[in-house]
């Protein structure tokens, strides 16, 4: 295990003054749930760590005319236990019931499950659906990118040395039907082998108005499924339609990633996936 220089820096423009300085030398550390175990297997050699898990600019979870905002610091346990996110984002709540133990869901940051870039990263799915773009600041300045601009290939990610992971920001849920959904080894503290997070709303009758499908670790990078979408809207929510957009989610992927060994069980566990998903919208109707 290398030991890096730790420094804590008391405000944000403090953070930001270091990382000017030593942005290409440092990681910023909140939860520690990925950089720790990365300095002790010896993956990351690193000569700062930069704590910046009491940086108040970087909590809170507030509904505003920007829209749904949840702070890089805030955990998944806080989030978990946010009526404003149970409310505004129904399957970003789901995914922090399954995300790890927890004594990690204590530590563990929205903002570092995202900017670790893994292909499985659980909040990721949810996010998408929501259309959440990330805040990022330096010390010249914001920018604001979509979320699944900031995964540029697994464990890559597009956040640059200098900046900071600010907030997300998401279209609040409006109602209609909402689930995240993950396929692991076993029940508990498993690493998602297949996510997949919907947001959908239909007429009385069951006609897709709209659609959203985002899917984790099937696929390079988390990314939206804008064929299935497409497909969905306008149709009813049937046993055939739900049958189709099982087949056109599997092609979809498949157009992605190219054939793999994996393919064989991936093509088959996305289709499973969709229709043990959207399965209660066949029940009936309505929503």
């Amino acid at each position: 295990m290398t030991h890096p220089a730790y420094t804590r820096p008391e405000t944000l423009d403090e953070a930001l003054l270091f990382l000017r300085d030593h942005g290409d030398d440092t990681r910023p550390l909140a939860g520690g749930t990925d950089v720790m175990v990365d300095l002790r297997s010896g993956k990351l050699e690193i000569p700062y760590l930069l704590d910046i898990s009491r940086l108040s600019d970087l909590q809170g979870i507030a509904l505003s005319e920007e829209g749904f905002s949840i702070g890089a610091g805030v955990t998944i346990s806080e989030m978990y236990a946010s009526p404003l996110v149970a409310e505004y984002a129904p399957s970003l709540i789901k995914s922090c019931a399954f995300f790890g133990s927890p004594q990690i869901r204590n530590v563990a940051t929205i903002g570092g499950n995202v900017g670790n870039a893994s292909p499985s990263a659980d909040t990721v799915p949810p996010l998408l659906v929501h259309g959440a773009r990330a805040v990022l600041v330096c010390e010249s300045g914001e920018r604001i990118v979509p979320v699944e601009d900031l995964f540029v290939g697994p464990y890559r990610s597009g956040i640059r040395s200098h900046e900071l992971l600010l907030r997300f920001v998401l279209e609040p849920a409006g109602g209609g039907f909402s689930d995240f959904q993950k396929i692991g080894r076993r029940k508990a503290l498993a690493i998602s082998r297949m996510s997949m997070a919907v947001l959908a709303d239909r007429e009385k009758d069951g006609t897709f108005v709209s659609a959203r499908l985002a899917l984790g670790s099937g696929t390079p990078t988390p990314m939206r499924m804008g064929e299935v979408e497409s497909f969905l809207v306008g149709k009813r929510s049937d046993p055939q339609t739900l049958a189709a957009g099982a087949r056109l989610m599997a092609e979809e992927m498949i157009r992605v990633t190219g054939i793999r060994p994996s393919t064989v069980y991936k093509e088959k566990a996305v289709q499973g996936l969709f229709m043990r998903m959207l399965a209660p919208l066949m029940k009936d109707g309505t929503i």
